[in-house]
């Protein structure tokens, strides 16, 4: 009999428990939720327009309303596109488009092209070149190289500086892929 109401007790005070913890614990904000999910709307937005790719790069930041676009690309119908994509997204009364159209240059394009070669041609970086949207981005600027995007480790970042900057005419190479789970 003392078992039974033993148990009882014990699994009465683990629900009185559980239920203080869920009183404690508080409600997501409804504006920080709408927030989120119009960040991913936006982020969304601007990694499906159709003429983005590997040699562009953009990115956003919200201040209430307003959403500022920064980054480089390629073509002009890019720079227009993002702006009109975000325009329309719930939640945004105001986009400033800093986004910068890169100069026509064949000297770029050939840096552009040798530059994805042997960066994705590098032992563990090939992955990085798959999909619509690829995780390296390769700005080229007048012969200077800017390497954009997200890496599993900072070996890989490393490797894809060294393999940039080995391209042949190129000026400089700023490194600024972040790694996504540094290890320690």
């Amino acid at each position: 009999m003392f078992r039974k109401s033993g148990i009882t007790i014990m699994l009465v005070a683990i629900a009185l428990s559980a239920m203080r913890v869920a009183a404690a614990t508080p409600e997501p904000n409804p504006q920080s939720l709408n927030d989120l999910q119009r960040n991913e709307r936006i982020r969304k937005e601007l990694a499906t327009l159709p003429y983005y790719g590997v040699f562009d790069n953009l990115s956003f930041e919200v201040n209430g309303g307003t959403v500022t676009l920064t980054g480089q690309v390629v073509r002009p119908i890019t720079r227009s596109g993002a702006e009109q994509r975000v325009t329309k997204t719930a939640g945004v009364t105001n986009v400033i488009n800093n986004i910068e159209v890169l100069p026509l240059s064949t000297f770029d394009d050939s840096i552009r092209l040798a530059a994805y070669r042997a960066i994705f041609r590098t032992d563990g970086l090939y992955r990085y070149a798959m999909g619509a949207n690829p995780a390296i981005h390769i700005v080229v600027n007048h012969g200077h190289i800017i390497l954009e995007g997200v890496v599993s480790s900072a070996f890989e970042s490393q490797t894809a500086f060294l393999a940039a900057n080995g391209v042949s005419g190129v000026f400089s190479v700023t490194n600024n892929l972040r790694v996504e789970h540094a290890r320690t």
